[in-house]
C-alpha cells in the first residue's frame, strides 16, 4: 500500500462522537466510503464531484442543527437590502459585498470580475470595475490607516450613496521557459483607485492589495484545531535545507490574545462572521455596533435616505446560524487516489518539500468548536484530518518580475511578506464549483502552475524542484492537486 495513502483507511478514530442528544446523533453504519475516495475531514468528508460539492452538510447534521444549518445557509446566500429589517437598517450605505454568497459563491470563491473583464478584453485599466467580488485593503506607506477611508474600501453603496472609491487594474504579464522548453506565464495586477469619495490619495502614499475570496472548506476543522498542535508545529517547523521555518500569529480579539488561524495572514482567531457582516455588507451587530462609515459623508446620505441607525441590522442569532452553516459543511473527500498518476504526483509532492508547510496530517481538540454565542459542535473533536496546511505564516516574498508576494500589508504579527499556508483539500474541485482556477490572494495564478511558480522566499527551493522536474513528472503532481 502506498504509505502517503494509509490515512485513507483510518475509519474507527473518525467516528468519536462527544456528548450529544440521541437526537443528534449520527448513525456511523450509514457512513459509506465508495472505493477509490479519500476521507479529508473524518465524519466531515462529503463524497459530492458538482458544482455544490462545496456547499453540502456534514454527515452528522440532524434534528435542530439542520434546521439551523439551513436557516444559516440561506442567510449566507440571500441578497440583503438597505431595509432588511424593515426599520430602515440592512445593508449599507456603503458595503463591498451584498452577500456573503456573492463574494463566496457555493462557499467557494466567486470569480474576481478583474479577471472577467480581461477575458472581455478590458485589460487596458480604461474604466473603474462595478462589483469586484474582492476585498480591497489600503494602508499609508507608513503602515497607518486613512481616517475617511480605513483599511477597507468599500466599492459599493446603496441607491443614493456614493461608494468610497472604484477598483482600476492593469495587468502585466512575463513569458518564462522550463529548463526543457515548456513556456508559461505570470502576471501581476498593478492596482489604482479612482472615485475618491473624499480626499483622493496620491499613489505615492498609498500601499493597496486585492483580496480574492477564500473557499470556505474546512472552517469547522479549522476552528477545532488542537492549538497546541498549530504551536508544536510552529516550534518543529525549521528546515535549513529547506530555507522553512514557519511561525504563528497571534491575534487580540474579544479582549485576550489568540492563535491566528483563519484568513490569508492568519489575522483571525475566529471565521469573523460578524465582521464580514459589518466590514463586507454594512450590517451593525452586537460585535460591531456602529456602521463602517460612522462620521463620514455616507451617513448623512444614509440619514437623507431614511436609513435608521438606532437598531442593530443583524441579529447574533442569526450569525451564529451562518457560523454553523460554515462550521458544518463536508469536505470533499478526494478522488482518484488509485489513478498511477496522481500516486505518482503524491511522491513528488513530498519529494520536493511541499509537505513540510502544506502538512498533511492534522488534528482536532476533542470537544471540538465552540460557535461564535456560546453553541458547541462536539461532533468536530477528536478527528483525524488532511487539510495539506500547517495554518503557519511563512515568508513568500522573494522578488518575481519585481514585486513577488510582498503586498506590505501587516495583520498582526505578520508582515507583508508573510502568509498562512493555504489549505489545499477541495482546490482540485475548485473549478467545477466555480468555473475558474484563479489562486493567491488575489488571483493572479490563472492554474497550479502558475501559482506553483509565483512561491518565492520558503517556497523557492520547493519550487525549484518542480521547475527542474520533467513535463512528465510536473503533469503528474499536478494531477495529484486535481485530486485533492
Amino acid at each position: 500500500m502506498n504509505k502517503f495513502l494509509k490515512y485513507s483507511f483510518l475509519l474507527p478514530g473518525f467516528f468519536a462522537l462527544l456528548s450529544c442528544s440521541d437526537d443528534d446523533k449520527l448513525d456511523v453504519t450509514d457512513i459509506e466510503v465508495p472505493t477509490g475516495y479519500a476521507l479529508s475531514a473524518g465524519t466531515a468528508t462529503g463524497f459530492y464531484n458538482s458544482s455544490v460539492a462545496y456547499d453540502q452538510g456534514a454527515r452528522w447534521l440532524s434534528g435542530t442543527y439542520n434546521a439551523r444549518f439551513n436557516s444559516g445557509d440561506q442567510l449566507y446566500d440571500n441578497a440583503k437590502s438597505s431595509n432588511e429589517n424593515g426599520h430602515g437598517g440592512g445593508l449599507g450605505p456603503v458595503y463591498a459585498g451584498y452577500s456573503c454568497g456573492s463574494c463566496h459563491r457555493n462557499a467557494g470563491r466567486t470569480e474576481p470580475t478583474y479577471w472577467t473583464s480581461y477575458k472581455n478584453g478590458g485589460d487596458d485599466g480604461s474604466g473603474p470595475y462595478g462589483f469586484t467580488a474582492s476585498l480591497i485593503y489600503i494602508t499609508r506607506k507608513n503602515g497607518t490607516f486613512f481616517p475617511n477611508y480605513g483599511r477597507v474600501i468599500h466599492d459599493q453603496a446603496i441607491y443614493g450613496v456614493q461608494p468610497e472609491g472604484k477598483l482600476k487594474v492593469n495587468i502585466r504579464k512575463q513569458s518564462f521557459q522550463f529548463p526543457d522548453g515548456e513556456e508559461y506565464e505570470l502576471c501581476v495586477p498593478q492596482w489604482t483607485i479612482t472615485d475618491w469619495y473624499a480626499e483622493e490619495i496620491a499613489p505615492e502614499d498609498l500601499f493597496c492589495t486585492v483580496r480574492i475570496p477564500l473557499r470556505h472548506v474546512g472552517m469547522g476543522q479549522m476552528m477545532a484545531l488542537d492549538p497546541h498542535e498549530i504551536e508544536e508545529l510552529a516550534r518543529r517547523s525549521n528546515y535549513p535545507e529547506w530555507g522553512i521555518s514557519g511561525r504563528c500569529n497571534y491575534i487580540k480579539e474579544r479582549g485576550k490574545l489568540q492563535l491566528g488561524l483563519s484568513g490569508n495572514k492568519a489575522q483571525h482567531a475566529d471565521l469573523t462572521v460578524e465582521l464580514g457582516f459589518s466590514s463586507d455588507m454594512g450590517m451593525t451587530n452586537s460585535r460591531y455596533p456602529e456602521e463602517i462609515c460612522e462620521g463620514q459623508l455616507q451617513m448623512e446620505e444614509g440619514s437623507m435616505m431614511g436609513l435608521a441607525y438606532d437598531l442593530l441590522d443583524v441579529s447574533t442569532e442569526n450569525m451564529e446560524d451562518v457560523d454553523l452553516y460554515m462550521q458544518s459543511l463536508a469536505v470533499p473527500a478526494r478522488r482518484n487516489v488509485n489513478d498511477p498518476d496522481v500516486i505518482a504526483g503524491e511522491q513528488l509532492f513530498y519529494q520536493a518539500g511541499c509537505h513540510l508547510c502544506h502538512v498533511t496530517t492534522l488534528h482536532t481538540k476533542p470537544r471540538g468548536s465552540v460557535l461564535l454565542a456560546g453553541t458547541e459542535l462536539p461532533w468536530l473533536g477528536s478527528q483525524t484530518i488532511h487539510p495539506y496546511s500547517d495554518y503557519l505564516l511563512h515568508d513568500m516574498g522573494s522578488e518575481i518580475m519585481g514585486v513577488g508576494l510582498n503586498d506590505n500589508f501587516v495583520s498582526g504579527l505578520a508582515r507583508g511578506n508573510e502568509w498562512r499556508t493555504t489549505p489545499l483539500w477541495g482546490i482540485g474541485l475548485q473549478k467545477k464549483v466555480n468555473g475558474h482556477t484563479y489562486f493567491l490572494h488575489d488571483g493572479r495564478a490563472r492554474n497550479f502552475v502558475e501559482a506553483i511558480m509565483w512561491h518565492g522566499g520558503e517556497g523557492e527551493a520547493s519550487k525549484n524542484k518542480f521547475k527542474n522536474m520533467t513535463k512528465e513528472q510536473r503533469d503528474q503532481l499536478i494531477q495529484f492537486l486535481w485530486s485533492l
